[in-house]
C-alpha cells in the first residue's frame, strides 16, 4: 500500500512515490550511521532519485516500507544502499599536480624501496591506474610497488577490477601512454580499452568503509591517496578518519587529498606539504 501520510507540498508534487521530509531525514541518519556521509539539505532530489531505484528493484511501494524494511534486516542491501547515494567523479591524472609530487616522491626513495601506497576512494579504478602509471614511468616496471585500491561501493570496486573503458575515457592520456599501458579491443569490443595486466598485477581491489574500525592492514603505507571523501564527512568524521590514517601512514608518509579539502586545523597529525599534500608527522 503506498503511504499517503505526511505527504505535502514540493516534495509530493509529480513524483512516482510518495517522498516526505520524514523520509528524507531517515535517509540522512542511516547513510551517516553506515558511511559517514552527511548529506545536507539540498540534496532531495537526488536521494529521491536514486532511492527510487531501490524501491522498484526491492519491489517495495514506498520509501517508509523501504526503508523499515532495511533497518530489519542486515543483508545485501545495504550495500546497494550506499551504493545508491554514492557519488564517483574521476579522470585519468586529475590534479595532475598530485601525480607530478608524487614521482618526485618516489624518486626520493632508497634504491630497492619496497612502496606501499593505498588508494582510498578506487571509484572506476581511473585514479589508481593512474598511480600505477606514475610509478612505473618513475621507477620502472620491475620496480617493487604495490597499490591497494579501495571503495565503498562495491559496483565501481568490480568495474575498477576489470579495467576496462571506452576509448573516448582515455583523451586525457598521452599517446604514448595509452600505447605502453593499454590494449584496444577489436571486433565486438572496439572502441574499448584494457589496462594492460602489468598495471593490473600491482593492485590488490579491496572493499573498505572508512568510517569502521576493521580496516585489514597488517603493513604501513609510505603514501595514501584520499582524494574527495572527506567533503562528504562532518568534522567529527573527517578526524576520526584522519588519525586512522594517520596510525597506518608511515611517519613522513604522503597524504594526497581533494582540491577542496583542508585539514589544517589536524597540524598535530600532518604538516602541509604542498598544494593539497600533507606529511605525516
Amino acid at each position: 500500500m503506498v503511504e499517503v501520510a505526511q505527504a505535502s507540498g514540493p516534495l509530493a508534487q509529480g513524483r512516482e512515490f510518495v517522498w516526505t521530509e520524514a523520509d528524507f531525514t531517515r535517509v540522512q541518519s542511516l547513510i551517516y550511521q553506515r558511511a559517514g556521509i552527511s548529506l545536507h539539505d539540498g540534496k532531495h532530489a537526488m536521494v529521491y532519485s536514486r532511492l527510487s531505484r531501490r524501491l522498484r528493484e526491492t519491489g517495495h511501494s514506498s520509501f517508509h516500507e523501504y526503508l523499515g524494511w532495511l533497518e530489519q534486516h542486515d543483508g545485501g542491501e545495504w550495500q546497494e544502499f550506499i551504493n545508491a547515494l554514492t557519488t564517483n567523479l574521476t579522470a585519468f591524472f586529475r590534479e595532475q599536480h598530485h601525480f607530478d609530487i608524487l614521482a618526485g616522491h618516489l624518486r626520493s626513495g632508497a634504491p630497492g624501496t619496497a612502496w606501499r601506497v593505498w588508494c582510498n576512494a578506487a571509484s572506476t579504478g581511473e585514479e589508481p591506474y593512474s598511480i600505477v602509471m606514475t610509478a612505473f614511468e618513475t621507477l620502472g616496471a620491475n620496480a617493487a610497488f604495490k597499490l591497494v585500491a579501495s571503495d565503498i561501493d562495491s559496483r565501481v570496486l568490480a568495474t575498477a577490477a576489470q579495467g576496462v573503458y571506452r576509448i573516448e575515457n582515455l583523451k586525457g592520456l598521452t599517446p604514448e601512454r595509452v600505447q605502453r599501458f593499454f590494449l584496444r579491443g577489436k571486433g565486438a569490443n572496439a572502441g574499448l580499452a584494457r589496462v594492460k595486466p602489468e598495471l593490473t598485477r600491482a593492485i590488490e581491489f579491496i572493499s573498505v568503509n572508512l568510517i569502521r574500525d576493521d580496516w585489514p592492514f597488517r603493513e604501513p603505507f609510505d603514501v595514501v591517496f584520499c582524494r574527495n571523501v572527506m567533503i562528504y564527512f562532518d568534522a567529527p568524521t573527517q578526524r576520526r578518519v584522519l588519525e586512522k590514517i594517520h596510525r597506518v601512514l608511515k611517519p613522513g608518509g604522503m597524504l594526497f587529498v581533494g582540491h577542496a579539502e583542508n585539514f589544517s586545523e589536524s597540524r598535530d597529525l600532518f604538516s602541509l606539504h604542498g598544494k593539497t599534500v600533507y606529511e605525516r608527522r
